[in-house]
């Protein structure tokens, strides 16, 4: 039989894996990390069944929560994370909320309001307006977007590689990096192993490391990609900025930005330039944390 104290459950589903914590008043229930495959976020149904099982498998039996909390990896919309929110609900007798993953920052980090940007493999940035609706920009896909994020970099080296060797130039650092990391024999050999990729996000930017090697080797392409990534990221919250959230407080996190020094502070050099107010705060918790706040504030 479960206690009378309220049981509150925070998941962080991110791309690679899913973080859950459980917490009975100050106590620590559970505390468990696994991976996120089969995470449907496009299929409401299928994604309040993944995350049921999941707390099921995480809580002893016979437990239930009193309030429970989702920050969800491409939970895009308000309109997507609602739909998912309404199935987890027929789980669970217990209020419940779903935001996008990025938005677990702010509450994590111990704020009300201001701006969680991530450059994992991906990059978004999130906030809200006064009237507390949520605005996104940014995360649009290695394809297309994430710049900044992992993928975004090498997609971005790639050409920068592909320009110089059009300009008749040698293969530098960078372009011998990729170049060794993709396994082809030459630069233009690259576009093809790109294109193969299955899973561009992954595929692409588990290659990231050569471009901050090659940075730190002398080569002024990725030097050049990466402060371009920097500041792309700081355009992020310039554009939320122009749209009224307010970002007095942008909290950073994701695996790319916090592990490499030279994207961090490519980032806060141009963060300081086109949005002078903005104080850059590295999160250190662990992002389920806004997950447990957020569930916290529904009781």
């Amino acid at each position: 039989m479960q206690d009378s104290t309220p049981l509150v459950v925070g998941i962080d589903v991110g791309g690679t894996k899913t973080h859950l914590r459980t917490y009975a008043g100050d106590d620590l229930v559970a505390d468990h990390v696994r991976k996120s495959s089969g995470w449907r976020p496009h299929d409401p149904v299928a994604a309040a069944g993944w995350l049921a099982a999941l707390v099921a498998g995480a809580l002893p039996k016979g437990v239930r929560p009193a309030a429970l909390s989702v920050g969800g990896h491409a939970c895009e919309t308000p309109r997507q994370c609602a739909q998912i929110r309404t199935a987890l609900q027929l789980h669970f007798d217990a209020p419940a909320s779903v935001v996008g993953d990025a938005e677990l920052l702010v509450p994590a980090a111990g704020l009300d309001k201001g701006v969680g940007l991530v450059a994992g493999t991906g990059s978004v940035a999130v906030g809200r307006l006064a009237d507390g609706t949520s605005v996104q920009v940014g995360g649009w896909g290695a394809v297309l977007g994430d710049e900044g994020g992992s993928a975004g970099l090498v997609r971005e080296a790639a050409r920068a590689v592909w320009a110089a060797h059009d300009l008749g130039e040698e293969p530098d650092a960078l372009a011998l990096g990729l170049i060794d990391a993709f396994q082809v024999p030459e630069v233009p050999a690259l576009g093809a192993a790109l294109e193969r990729a299955k899973s561009p996000s992954s595929d692409w930017g588990r290659h990231a490391p050569v471009v901050f090697a090659a940075a730190a080797a002398g080569s002024p392409l990725a030097r050049a990609v990466i402060d371009e990534g920097g500041r792309s990221l700081a355009a992020l919250v310039e554009q939320l900025a122009a749209r009224g959230v307010p970002v007095d407080d942008v909290v950073i996190a994701g695996s790319t930005i916090l592990a490499q020094p030279g994207l961090y502070d490519a980032f806060t050099a141009a963060l300081a330039d086109s949005v002078p107010g903005a104080q850059p705060r590295r999160l250190e918790v662990p992002p389920v944390e806004g997950a447990v706040a957020l569930a916290r504030s529904l009781l």
